[in-house]
């Protein structure tokens, strides 16, 4: 099975590494070429459009920013919709519900099948073998490439139909940051009554509050990476999203809305290129503590 990967960021380059790893023959493109290049020296074949990989590939996978990007790689007539027919297309980016949920009712007009599959973890997960997968959509196609999934994440969840993997990420999601905020406002309080900040944030990584979520991404409190895992502006696309399915739906999100305006500040205060994870220094810049941002060498 010849697997098409469009989109080759952070997460997309991170697939193709083990769709490679597994021996898996991979044709890819991504907007900006250059950064294809490591994943070309490896093995992966370059097409020059996502229609072109759809026409080298039997299954396409996408990864992409946002509902716009989506459209823009999907669409049009070097999208991959146009070579679609008789194959699957799994979208795995974190878009809007409603937005997959037509693409899916173009893709089936263009002859093909859309799952929606979604992921939950980060490259340090990719890298890890930790990723985790979800589907939504028809089962049959999903078993079809249940081998592809399971090469890049070993658990692969079939949640419903197209649209319900979204919805699924979209509530993970927003637990991360909400998360991290708790964890911010509770080491800032120690921190500022005089206790060190390693001593609080060990302690508070180490009990019965310290989810795995918070074990792996408290620590960048104490040294933010060179290149965010997953940066505020991603981060608040989306809790907007989450924002947006919560009025939708007539569900109250306090706590996200909360942590949507931090990330609001994040930006005002030029943090937003940081991973969300930066909150902590968000919070302490309010509280009047400036203090300098660790980074990673």
């Amino acid at each position: 099975m010849i697997v098409g990967m469009v989109g080759l960021g952070e997460m997309g380059s991170g697939f193709v590494d083990r769709l490679l790893l597994a021996k898996i023959d991979v044709v890819g493109w991504n907007r900006t070429k250059s950064k294809a290049e490591p994943l070309i020296a490896k093995g992966m074949r370059w097409a020059d459009s996502p229609r072109a990989v759809a026409q080298a590939s039997d299954v396409v996978l996408t990864m992409v920013t946002n509902d716009h990007a989506l459209s823009a790689v999907c669409e049009g007539d070097e999208g991959a919709l146009t070579a679609i027919k008789g194959k699957i297309l799994v979208e795995m980016s974190t878009v809007g519900t409603a937005h997959v949920q037509a693409l899916a009712a173009k893709t089936h007009a263009a002859g093909g099948e859309l799952l929606d599959a979604p992921v939950l973890g980060s490259q340090v997960s990719i890298q890890q073998g930790k990723l985790l997968i979800m589907v939504g959509g028809d089962k049959a196609a999903l078993e079809r490439i249940r081998p592809v999934l399971e090469a890049i994440g070993p658990k692969v969840f079939h949640v419903g139909d197209v649209g319900q993997a979204k919805t699924m990420k979209i509530a993970l999601n927003l637990q991360l940051s909400t998360q991290i905020l708790a964890l911010s406002e509770g080491l800032l309080l120690a921190v500022k009554s005089g206790i060190p900040r390693d001593v609080a944030l060990d302690i508070m990584l180490s009990g019965a509050t310290a989810s795995p979520m918070l074990q792996y991404r408290g620590p960048l409190i104490k040294e933010q990476p060179q290149k965010a895992w997953f940066d505020c502006t991603m981060m608040q696309k989306d809790l907007d999203l989450a924002l947006q399915l919560g009025e939708k739906l007539g569900v109250p999100l306090p706590t996200t809305s909360t942590t949507n305006a931090w990330l609001t500040a994040a930006r005002g205060q030029g943090l937003s290129h940081h991973d969300f994870s930066i909150l902590y220094y968000v919070l302490a810049n309010a509280a009047g503590e400036k203090l300098e941002i660790p980074m990673a060498t």
